[in-house]
């Protein structure tokens, strides 16, 4: 004869509670987590970074020792090369913005007067604002000045994180083909196979999220360019290799990006060529998101661009740009290791299935 059950709560409600403790317990792992990394982050941030730029510059290097150049040199030569390209592209960008800021300015000064007159309909003077505009400079200048102390030690900081990044990526670069005996050497050897497995997951998707962004920021940017240029704007060499940079940043960055070519447009150019300007940067997006980014990123990492925008939200509001920066990739990379957890123990019940 059976027993009846002498439990509190129904099965159903157990396993609910069960959920509910692994759910809080994984959440408040991720809250410290996060927590150390931005207590810390002047070391976390460079380090997350080089493995951004290790998965980048991966192949370039492996090319470079594939024609018999030693490791060393090799790692210093795709660095170099990083260098060059990124200065570069900063250097282009910046010459094309000084370039045409005189115009930019000049825009914006007939908008704001534009706007100051539809006040000045209403009451409100342009010398009424410029009074008042003087009364808050005056009022918040020692906050203004504080601000921008802030701001220089910012950007201080900022350089320092790139140069230890710089470093770091050299020496992964160099040692990369120690990485395994090394990730194996802090874990459990029962785990070592579970590990490694999971890491190679991780830093695939990672490659793969960092190579197919770059090829499709190639596209845009000379896709951009070259309509900038047969519509004679000013800096167009500058504005695709804004685009190109901007492209690491889904989403935000394109519009950005996109927003500073119409404004140089409509700056130098006039009204019209400014809206031939927004449709080139709109046709090339629609490029993008229809054509390139199915093709080319479902062969290296498949997300959901609802995911990624969860994700960009998350990292814009841990670490603001640098967070949106970060933050796909390291989704990317959590989905890989997901990918594999989940391949690996669904093998492992498919076959204890058969087996019984």
């Amino acid at each position: 004869m059976q027993e009846p059950s002498t439990a509190l709560l129904p099965a159903p409600i157990r396993r609910i509670a069960a959920w509910c403790a692994v759910v809080l317990l994984v959440a408040g792992v991720v809250y410290v987590g996060i927590r150390l990394c931005a207590e810390f982050r002047t070391a976390v941030v460079p380090v997350l970074l080089a493995l951004l730029g290790t998965a980048l510059l991966g192949p370039l290097h492996r090319w470079l020792i594939k024609v018999r150049v030693g490791r060393s040199l090799a790692a210093g030569l795709t660095c170099v090369a990083v260098v060059g390209v990124v200065g570069g592209a900063v250097y282009i960008v910046v010459a094309a913005l000084i370039d045409t800021g005189d115009e930019i300015v000049a825009s914006l000064k007939d908008a704001a007067q534009g706007i100051a007159d539809h006040f000045g309909a209403a009451g409100t003077s342009l010398d009424d604002l410029a009074s008042n505009a003087k009364e808050l400079l005056s009022k918040f200048g020692g906050t203004a000045a504080s601000g921008v102390i802030s701001g220089v030690s910012v950007v201080g900081e900022a350089l320092a994180m790139a140069v230890l990044a710089l470093f770091l990526v050299f020496f992964f670069l160099r040692d990369s083909h120690r990485a395994v005996g090394a990730l194996r050497s802090v874990v459990p050897a029962s785990s070592g196979d579970l590990v490694e497995a999971m890491a190679r997951r991780a830093f695939e998707a990672m490659e793969g999220f960092m190579r197919g962004t770059t090829l499709i920021a190639l596209i845009d940017a000379t896709c951009i360019a070259v309509g900038l240029l047969i519509l004679d704007v000013p800096g167009a060499v500058g504005l695709g290799a804004l685009v190109f940079v901007g492209a690491y940043i889904p989403y935000l960055g394109a519009f950005i990006s996109g927003a500073v070519a119409v404004l140089v447009a409509l700056a130098d150019r006039g009204f019209v060529i400014a809206l031939w300007a927004l449709g080139v940067v709109l046709a090339v997006q629609v490029l993008e998101g229809h054509v390139l980014q199915p093709v080319i990123q479902s062969r290296t990492v498949q997300m959901h661009p609802a995911v990624v925008m969860l994700a960009i939200t998350a990292g814009a509001s841990v670490s603001g740009i640098l967070g949106m920066l970060l933050a796909v990739p390291l989704t990317a990379a959590a989905f890989g290791i997901a990918h594999e957890l989940r391949e690996r123990y669904a093998g492992a019940e498919d076959s204890s299935a058969v087996d019984s």
